[in-house]
């Protein structure tokens, strides 16, 4: 479970730090808080992958969001 939670906070941080990647580039200056982001998000994914026995598939993905939905929830 505890691999999900790694997981999900990293895809969720790199999608939110795309938008924020365009807009710095789009203002012409260094994005940091994007490239902070990404370098988190990044992490937490590899946490995920190496600390599940088998990985992660494709298909484990939507699971593995609604298992942390209902922890969070219940």
């Amino acid at each position: 479970m505890q691999s999900d939670i790694f997981l999900v906070i990293g895809l969720v941080l790199g999608a939110l730090a795309f938008p924020s990647l365009l807009n710095a580039y789009s203002q012409s200056r260094f994005p940091r808080l994007a490239l902070l982001m990404f370098l988190g998000a990044s992490v937490s994914v590899i946490i995920a992958f190496n600390t599940r026995p088998g990985g992660y598939t494709f298909s484990d993905i939507p699971e593995a969001f609604i298992r942390v939905i209902a922890l969070v929830i219940g």
